[in-house]
């Protein structure tokens, strides 16, 4: 079955409005800094879509879009950022240029106001691995402590972070990377996999049964289109659940996003 995560995200933002507005009587607009180098397209739709649910929640966006900076530069932009009181969140738009140094990056951001978790000493967990959680909740999958649990790939963006809150959650779960002998058959034995590479065929559809719960984070682009870690028309009827490329993970991440910004505002 297809698991509708525009659903779910809506459902986050409702619960969210009223906080907002409370936050508002009290003179604080939840304000999302995020910080852009260069014009990756993905990037661009990205920060669209945190406008559209800022927005929709009444939250507001400030962009910092740099076609090139220094990463002293970015720093200093990030120091002032993170002394401005009206500021409650700040993210720094990834994938940065080569050369920058990502870790120290993520280690300027304020840790109360690192709401997309990159910082080691962040208040927030990454939405993309919250939004993976509730959406194995909204399954009705809680007692996730007996199940088996893959996570397919490590990248920075995505494996990294799902590592990491599971780790946090005392979770049991297996990582499958290039060096994991016979993947397929940790994948066909997995009661959940959450697929987080970003290429074409990571996951195929012989390795998978009917009782398995399929979860894609893995995104790349292709001719203009996003694209997932398997092909939805070949796994769809092999699985129990599975998110689709599109309206799956996507949504329910820019949601956790915001739950984490008006963390933040209600903290600051």
């Amino acid at each position: 079955m297809k698991i509708n995560g525009r659903e779910i995200a809506a459902n986050i933002l409702n619960e969210l409005k009223p906080q907002v507005e409370k936050l508002k009587q009290k003179g604080i607009i939840p304000t999302l800094a995020i910080i852009l180098v260069g014009n990756d397209e993905s990037s661009k739709s990205y920060i669209k879509q945190k406008k559209i649910k800022a927005d929709e929640i009444g939250a507001e966006i400030k962009l910092f879009h740099f076609e090139s900076t220094s990463e002293e530069e970015l720093i200093n932009l990030m120091n002032k950022l993170n002394d401005d009181p009206r500021i409650q969140g700040i993210i720094v738009q990834r994938p940065l240029p080569e050369g920058f140094d990502r870790d120290l990056i993520s280690q300027s951001i304020n840790p109360e106001k690192d709401v997309d978790g990159f910082n080691k000493e962040s208040n927030f967990d990454a939405p993309v691995a919250e939004a993976v959680i509730e959406i194995l909740k909204s399954i009705g999958e809680k007692d996730l402590l007996n199940k088996k649990i893959i996570i397919v790939g490590k990248g920075e963006t995505a494996g990294r972070p799902m590592i990491n809150l599971l780790d946090k959650m005392e979770l049991n779960f297996k990582i499958i990377d290039r060096s994991t002998p016979n993947p397929d058959e940790e994948i066909s034995s997995a009661d959940t996999i959450i697929s987080a590479v970003g290429k074409e065929n990571t996951i195929k559809s012989e390795n998978l049964n009917s009782k398995q719960i399929l979860i894609g984070i893995g995104l790349f682009q292709r001719n203009g289109k996003l694209k997932g870690d398997y092909e939805e028309t070949e796994i769809e009827n092999k699985v129990k659940f599975y998110t689709p490329t599109i309206g799956g993970v996507g949504p329910v991440n820019v949601a956790c996003l915001m739950k984490n910004l008006i963390r933040a505002s209600l903290a600051a």
